[in-house]
């Protein structure tokens, strides 16, 4: 039986507040304010995705996955914010402890590094993360590293 052994960090490309479909797709959302909303799904229903009751948010690489999403980049008018990271890389940092999952750039990623490694999934081609401009952050690699950075100082405090 597989475990629970990744992260995926995604945006939504919506507005501040999950919606339903949101809510379909990942396990944890944050808002704009850093409030956290529980998806449909609990992370335990990507051990397994064959019973097709689990939440798809990384196309090709579901399973063991667990989907964490911050809603924003509709547009201009949703950018992430820094409340929004914090609270997000803490949420993370927490679940990596629980589930006993490493902080690496294997098993915790961004949508975008997911899609990059994978190229023969649906999440080929994903930009997100790929801007974090509160923190001015660009690039692929260098937003996914900085919340390996972010996440791994969170879980040390722990």
């Amino acid at each position: 039986m597989t475990s629970l052994n990744k992260i995926t960090i995604h945006w939504t490309a919506g507005a501040y507040t999950p919606n339903n479909t949101d809510r379909q797709h990942y396990h944890y959302l944050v808002d704009d304010k850093g409030n956290i909303f529980t998806g449909k799904y609990k992370p335990e229903d990507n051990i397994n995705c064959k019973d097709g009751k689990y939440a798809a948010h990384t196309g090709g690489g579901n399973t063991g996955n667990i989907g964490v999403a911050m809603c924003s980049m509709l547009d201009s008018r949703f950018p992430i914010t820094r409340k929004q990271l914090e609270a997000t890389c803490k949420l993370v940092a927490e679940l990596s402890n629980k589930y006993g999952i490493a902080i690496s750039n294997k098993s915790i990623l961004t949508h975008a590094e997911f899609g990059k490694a994978n190229p023969h999934t649906t999440s080929y081609g994903k930009i997100d993360i790929n801007k974090l401009p509160c923190v001015a952050k660009y690039g692929i690699k260098e937003c996914g590293d900085w919340f390996r950075e972010k996440v791994n100082w969170y879980r040390s405090k722990m």
